[in-house]
C-alpha cells in the first residue's frame, strides 16, 4: 500500500477542499490531481490528513478501568490504540501522569509500565498509530521530581506539561468544584484534611519542582506546556519558562494573554462538541470565534476531535472546513515539531483519513499511516 492511490475524493487541502485524488510513494504523498480518476474509488468521501493528538487520558482510562483496577499495560495499549487509530488519529501523545497522590501511592511503577508498553508496540511493530509519550508533571506531588528524571530520558518523550491541581486555583479556582469532583465518600473533615494536605504540598513542592522540570526539560530538547493557566500571572510565567502550549486555559484573560505571548493555545474537543466546558471553564468555541485557539485535543473521548473539526464550521460564522481539520492537524504536528505530517500537501507523510458523512456526524471508513492501510 505504500504505493497506493486514491480517486474521486474530496481533498481537505491546507486553504480548500479539492475534487481529486492523490498518489502515494514511499510513506509520502508523491502527486495531487485534480480530477484524477486512476487508484481506489473515494465514492466523493472526504479524504483529510491524519489527526494528531498532543493531550489524550485515554490510555489511563484503560490501563485503570475502575479504583483500584489495573489492566494488563500492553492489552490496554492494543484497545486504546484501536481506539485512537479508528478515530482518524494516526499519531499520537500518550499522556502519562507523574506524581504519587493518595489515591496513587506508587505512580512510579504504573508509569514504567505505561511507558514499557509504548515502547513494546512500537519496537515490535503492531501499533496502528505512532505513539510519543507526553509527561503531565503534577508539580505539588512529592515524588514527581524522581519520576521526571527517569522518564524525561525514554527515547519517546517529546513533551512535557506542568499541572498543579491545587484547590482554589487553575482548574478549580472554585473550592465547590474541587469538593464535587475529588469528595466522593469523603466525610465533611475528611475533606478539609485533604483540602488541607493539597495546599501544604503546593506550598511545599511546587515552585522548586516547576523550575527544576522547565530547566531539564530544555537540556533534553522537550516541548514544554503549561496547564489550566487562568491569570496574567500564570501567563506571565509560562512565558517566562519558555513553554510553546498553553493547555486548556481557564478564562478568556488568560487565553488571550497566551495568545499574544505566541504560544499556541490547546483546548478539548469535547468543549466543542458538548457546547462548553463540563467544569463550568471557557468555552472552546468561543475561543475559535475570537480567533484564540490554534489546537483541539481529544482530552478523553478519542474520536471527539474528528467530530469537533466537522461541528465548527456549522457554529462558527465564516470558519471554514481547512482551517477547522488544521487545529486537528497540521497545527498540533507544528506546534510538537513534527513538520512532515499533519496535511495534504506533496512531500508531506501519507497519513489520511477517508471520511464520509452520516447526517451531520463524520464517519470514519479507513485510515492510512505512511500509505500502510492500518484501520
Amino acid at each position: 500500500m505504500r504505493g497506493a492511490a486514491f480517486s474521486n475524493a474530496r481533498l481537505v487541502l491546507p486553504d480548500r477542499v479539492m475534487h481529486g485524488g492523490l498518489a502515494v510513494g514511499d510513506g509520502q504523498i508523491a502527486a495531487i490531481d485534480e480530477g484524477a480518476t486512476l487508484g481506489e474509488d473515494m465514492e466523493e468521501d472526504f479524504l483529510i490528513p491524519g489527526l494528531v493528538e498532543l493531550h489524550t487520558d485515554h490510555l489511563e482510562s484503560h490501563y485503570r478501568p475502575r479504583p483500584g483496577v489495573f489492566w494488563d499495560p500492553v492489552a490496554a495499549l492494543h484497545a486504546h490504540d484501536a481506539q485512537i487509530a479508528g478515530s482518524g488519529i494516526t499519531t499520537v501523545f500518550d499522556a502519562v501522569r507523574l506524581g504519587s497522590d493518595a489515591e496513587l501511592k506508587d505512580m512510579g511503577t504504573h508509569v514504567e509500565r505505561l511507558t514499557g508498553a509504548i515502547a513494546t508496540g512500537t519496537r515490535d511493530g503492531w501499533l496502528r498509530a505512532e505513539h510519543f509519550i507526553h509527561l503531565r508533571c503534577e508539580l505539588p506531588s512529592h515524588d514527581v521530581l524522581a519520576q521526571f528524571d527517569t522518564f524525561a530520558q525514554h527515547r519517546l518523550t517529546k513533551l512535557v506539561s506542568m499541572m498543579d491541581h491545587t484547590p482554589g486555583q487553575r482548574q478549580f479556582r472554585s473550592l465547590e468544584a474541587y469538593r464535587r469532583f475529588y469528595q466522593g465518600a469523603r466525610s465533611e473533615a475528611e475533606m478539609e484534611r485533604f483540602i488541607a494536605e493539597r495546599l501544604a504540598e503546593h506550598h511545599r513542592y511546587a515552585a522548586a519542582h516547576r523550575a527544576h522540570i522547565v530547566r531539564h526539560a530544555f537540556e533534553a530538547g522537550l516541548a514544554l506546556a503549561s496547564h489550566d493557566d487562568a491569570t496574567l500571572a500564570h501567563v506571565d510565567e509560562a512565558v517566562a519558562d519558555g513553554v510553546a502550549i498553553a493547555e486548556f486555559p481557564t478564562t478568556l484573560e488568560a487565553a488571550a494573554a497566551a495568545h499574544d505571548a505566541g504560544l499556541a493555545i490547546l483546548m478539548g474537543a469535547p468543549n466543542v462538541v458538548r457546547g462548553g466546558s463540563h467544569s463550568g471553564n471557557i468555552s472552546a468555541i468561543d475561543l475559535v470565534a475570537g480567533g484564540l485557539l490554534d489546537i483541539l485535543s481529544s482530552d478523553y473521548v478519542p474520536f471527539a476531535m474528528l467530530q469537533a473539526a466537522f461541528v465548527l464550521p456549522e457554529r462558527v460564522e465564516g470558519l471554514t472546513l481547512p482551517e477547522a481539520i488544521a487545529l486537528v492537524s497540521s497545527n498540533p504536528a507544528r506546534a510538537a515539531g513534527l513538520n512532515d505530517r499533519g496535511e495534504i500537501a506533496i512531500g508531506k507523510r501519507a497519513d489520511l483519513v477517508r471520511v464520509r458523512m452520516a447526517g451531520n456526524l463524520p464517519v470514519v471508513r479507513g485510515v492510512w499511516r505512511q500509505g500502510v492501510r492500518v484501520a
